[in-house]
Order: structure tokens, then sequence, then C-alpha cells
């Protein structure tokens, strides 16, 4: 799969940095929201090949957000990696049921980001 434009989602200033410099060089195109629905609303509009979702967000959530874009048919094609504080066996399990490819433990090394690229 040929990724040209990433959508990452969280409501941290500052893990949205951390997330924008573990892509920097994939030379993607990257589009940012800080919250679920703005994450929906740009997954509709800007299309993107994948997007890094955080789960613990206010209003709409990661799982709420990701069981949205799964349940659109012009979205649900997209593939979601969490990017979250919440990585317990249960957190893994509920983001699969959610429709999540794979969930990353903040913290995390950049590799890691770009591993989970590289897999899909």
């Amino acid at each position: 799969m040929a990724i040209q434009k990433i959508l990452i989602c969280d409501d941290s200033a500052t893990d949205l940095a951390n997330l924008r410099n573990a892509l920097g060089s994939t030379n993607c195109i990257l589009v940012t929201a800080g919250n679920g629905e703005e994450a929906f609303k740009k997954a509709k509009s800007e299309k993107p090949d994948v997007i890094f979702l955080d789960i613990v967000m206010p209003g709409m959530d990661g799982y709420a957000c990701c069981r949205t874009l799964r349940d659109d048919p012009e979205t649900k094609h997209i593939p979601v990696i969490f990017v979250s504080s919440k990585h317990q066996k249960a957190d893994r399990v509920w983001a699969q049921m959610q429709g999540a490819k794979d969930l990353i433990a903040k913290p995390y090394e950049a590799k890691e980001i770009l591993d989970k690229l590289a897999a899909l």
C-alpha cells in the first residue's frame, strides 16, 4: 500500500508534535485533528491512507471515532492505528473489536510508528 497522506489525531499538542516528528521522514502529507469529531470530518474530506488515533480525548473518544469510521462506507477502508497510554491486553482486544489494526503504547520510539506504517 502506497501511503501518501496520514491523519494524526490527539488532543495533546505535545503528542501531536511527537507524531509529526516521528512521521516527518516519510515525506507524506500530514493532516492533524485535535479530537474524534474533527478526525472523522477530516477523514471524510482529506481521504487519508492511514489514521493514527489517540484513545483518551474529550467529546468523541478514539474508540467512538474508530467505530464511526468503521461504519461509514467512505472511511471504512482506512486503517486505524491507536497511539495511546491505554495499553493493557484488554485495551488491545477492545481496540481490535472497534476496527483498529493495532495499538502503539505511549511513550513510543519513532521506529515503532514507522514499522507499523511499513507493515500496512
